[in-house]
């Protein structure tokens, strides 16, 4: 069976800097002959969700607020996920907007425990070398860290980065960027396929 790996757009620029860093790792992903991966652009789920962001309506969550709509779908495709690349550009020192209103209605795949174990790496661009990416990855970390998940760290000899991989924009011209990138792919799907089976011991108790 293959590896599911899906690479989350968090900027509100569907293509932009942050999605030429995901399809930089995509790249490398469908080098791999057992993995399938897709890029998906959250501000576009989140287009029939009103408001677009949680307001804890309901303890536990009954997910009313996206219920019949796309984000409801891609959340129950995310149970079968073996890992997630999550990219946002670096606002005010943090993930954007969309990316953060996405993961906070993520509260009902907490509570039936959807994502546990589900390897994770995170990604970044900011408009200078030291534009606040790797606070926006350690904000990533944190909401992946709620949820179970595994995360990938900088396990590569040669080096993921401390957080993540950063880059400056243009993301496409960044060179340390794309040898990090790289780095990133190799080691989520590595993470993946020696966890593979704590996610299928958690698919088959739930």
């Amino acid at each position: 069976m293959d590896t599911r790996i899906y690479l989350l757009n968090g900027s509100a620029n569907r293509w932009g800097n942050t999605h030429d860093m995901l399809c930089a790792v995509q790249a490398h992903l469908d080098a791999e002959s057992e993995v399938a991966s897709e890029i998906v652009h959250i501000a576009s789920l989140l287009e029939d969700v009103h408001p677009p962001y949680c307001t804890h309506c309901s303890d536990p969550c009954e997910g009313a607020c996206y219920r019949g709509t796309d984000l409801e779908q891609f959340y129950e495709k995310l149970s079968r996920a073996d890992a997630l690349v999550v990219g946002s550009p670096v606002y005010f020192g943090t993930v954007s907007a969309p990316l953060k209103g996405f993961w906070d209605m993520t509260r009902r795949l907490r509570s039936e425990s959807d994502l546990l174990y589900t390897v994770g790496g995170a990604l970044s661009v900011g408009g200078g070398r030291f534009g606040g990416q790797e606070t926006t990855i350690r904000a990533v970390h944190d909401m992946m860290l709620i949820q179970g998940m595994i995360i990938v760290g900088d396990s590569s000899p040669e080096g993921i980065g401390h957080q993540g991989s950063c880059a400056t924009r243009p993301a496409s011209r960044d060179s340390a960027a794309a040898e990090s990138l790289s780095r990133l792919a190799e080691a989520v799907v590595e993470t993946a396929a020696a966890t593979a089976h704590l996610r299928e011991k958690r698919r088959k108790c739930s």
